[in-house]
């Protein structure tokens, strides 16, 4: 039982311990400072072995601040010279970096950090999910899509890079802020979904997931400068997608399609603070980014009192102004997915015929399961089981295998 409760402080602690430490000794010493804190983590697992302790986020600060004092001595910066006093005032500037402020001052500055833009956007995202939100490799591979060793190189490259530059560690400010903002955004929105659309081999969602990336919307937010109507859509987008998380997947783990969800579920109060932010994101632009067309797909869908009362034709114009902002193959498979439920079945096997399933990478099988749909729909039901064969040949999740495999029982009944 204590592997999941430490992989769980590790997630809430580990941005802000890289985050504290890399302020004080800097980035060219970003891996010393990740290794010292994984080192830290390994000792609570072995101290933890037959109980957990009282405070276990006072026991990671306190084994934090204890490696500081390793750190200090094993490197060399400028920065850590700062800290070359006796040894009361050497403990009294620790613990300042660990002052409230200081904590959040400090991740608000790495994740304008990770996305500054001399590293390639892929690696800036990367970079922020490793360093703001302790993602492992492999998780990195998986919310990305790409392979573990594109994502090992691609951290190398971030590592030297602001080493090598001597990045400021600083939320930028004037005519660089909004690019480095769109940035930061995706690394949030990436994170969230993670958590909504896991990867991971054994979970549907991951709550942990989904609340860090709350955290971090909420972090931008307390800065009045950083408070702009596009970061307002995606804060209500998450937010929307968070309050429905407890209808999503049922006591076994197992996925619940949202047509079956109980929506007594669904989390009020957070639904709440969505429309409250996407008031303010529509409150005086005439620019809607692909954040308010999401959120306000979402917003449809906790609107209607049940899934047969949902208003699929302003689902499918919010897709197609998406599509009009980007070409994004999952927003088309999507709206093919929309006129399924309308039911609009021309229009719906046109859209899938614009899809190259490939693209969608480890996410192929939904298009095929979505295809399996069509074809059920149409009354061809040998094609139909052909193609949910296809997506369960493509999949790994049990929670998923377990929905598609009852959907092939539905298919083969009739």
């Amino acid at each position: 039982m204590i592997e999941p409760n430490i992989d769980h402080l590790f997630r809430h602690q580990f941005g802000k311990m890289v985050s504290i430490l890399t302020k004080a000794f800097g980035f060219e010493n970003l891996e010393t400072i990740e290794d010292a804190i994984q080192d830290t983590f390994i000792q609570a697992i072995k101290s933890w072995q037959n109980e957990m302790p009282e405070n276990p986020e006072a026991w990671l600060t306190a084994a934090a601040k204890n490696r500081i004092i390793d750190i200090f001595r094993s490197v060399k910066a400028e920065k850590a010279r700062s800290f070359s006093q006796n040894p009361s005032s050497l403990s009294f500037k620790i613990d300042e970096l660990f002052l409230d402020h200081e904590v959040e001052d400090s991740q608000l500055r790495m994740i304008f950090a990770a996305c500054h833009p001399l590293l390639e956007p892929k690696e800036q995202i990367a970079f922020a999910l490793r360093t703001i939100s302790g993602f492992s490799i492999k998780e990195i591979a998986a919310a990305l899509l790409v392979q573990e060793d594109t994502i090992k190189k691609r951290l190398q490259r971030a590592r030297k890079m602001v080493a090598q530059e001597n990045l400021k560690f600083e939320i930028p400010l004037g005519e660089n802020l909004p690019a480095r903002l769109d940035r930061v955004m995706e690394v949030i929105y990436v994170i969230f979904n993670e958590g909504f659309h896991s990867n991971k081999k054994d979970l549907a969602i991951r709550k942990e997931l989904c609340g860090e990336a709350l955290r971090l919307a909420k972090l931008i937010l307390k800065k009045e400068e950083l408070r702009t109507q596009k970061f307002y859509a995606l804060f209500a987008l998450i937010c929307f997608h968070a309050a429905r998380l407890d209808s999503k997947v049922d006591e076994n783990n197992e996925l619940i399609s949202l047509s079956k969800q109980d929506r007594s579920k669904w989390y009020f109060p957070l639904i709440a603070v969505a429309n409250e932010a996407m008031n303010k994101a529509v409150k005086d632009t005439e620019y809607f980014s692909s954040y308010h067309y999401e959120a306000a797909i979402a917003a449809e869908h906790l609107r209607a009192m049940n899934f047969e009362s949902t208003n699929w034709q302003i689902i499918a114009n919010y897709y197609q102004e998406l599509l009009k902002l980007q070409e994004n193959i999952y927003f088309k498979l999507n709206l093919a997915i929309v006129y399924l439920q309308m039911p609009e079945l021309v229009k719906a096997k046109k859209t899938f015929e614009d899809i190259k399933p490939k693209e969608l990478a480890q996410k192929e099988y939904l298009y095929y399961a979505s295809l399996a749909e069509y074809y059920h729909l149409n009354k061809e039901q040998d094609q139909a089981i052909i193609n949910i064969d296809f997506a369960l040949s493509k999949l790994t999740n049990p929670s998923e295998l377990k929905f598609l495999e009852g959907k092939k029982t539905l298919y083969s009944q009739i």
